[in-house]
């Protein structure tokens, strides 16, 4: 099954909780056992599995990224926006996360976030949840 879902991001550098999102989708998805597939179309941002219990790690993460990729550098890429291609290669634009007893499989603090580098904007997640071919 195939879900798009639409996030409307409020800043240059947005991380936004997706997780109830996309235990939604798992849910319609009427599948119990399997795999949910994540992608992001976007090359200025990224999915990030993190903790999703203290709003400081993201702030954290953004600063750690903010530190290993500065606007100061002398990028080569016109449009402006070099640093937020590099910062979406550094967290991914994907990842899968196991399906059991229609449940998502995330460990107890960890939560999806949309980390968007370059908003605001309204992007887009893919979703594709897969049958286990063994599930019956």
């Amino acid at each position: 099954m195939f879900i798009q879902i639409e996030i409307q991001t409020r800043a240059k550098v947005d991380l936004i909780d997706i997780t109830d999102r996309i235990r939604q989708a798992v849910a319609e998805s009427g599948i119990g056992e399997g795999v949910c597939y994540l992608f992001c179309p976007h090359t200025t941002a990224g999915i990030v599995l993190n903790e999703n219990w203290d709003p400081t790690v993201e702030k954290d993460l953004s600063m750690v990224l903010d530190h290993m990729v500065p606007e100061t550098m002398p990028y080569r890429h016109a449009e402006g926006n070099a640093p937020s291609h590099v910062k979406s290669v550094l967290v991914g634009m994907d990842h899968f996360i196991f399906v059991h007893n229609h449940t998502l499989q995330l460990g107890q603090w960890q939560g999806v976030f949309f980390a968007d580098f370059d908003g605001p904007r309204r992007r887009r997640v893919w979703i594709r949840v897969i049958k286990d071919q063994d599930s019956g």
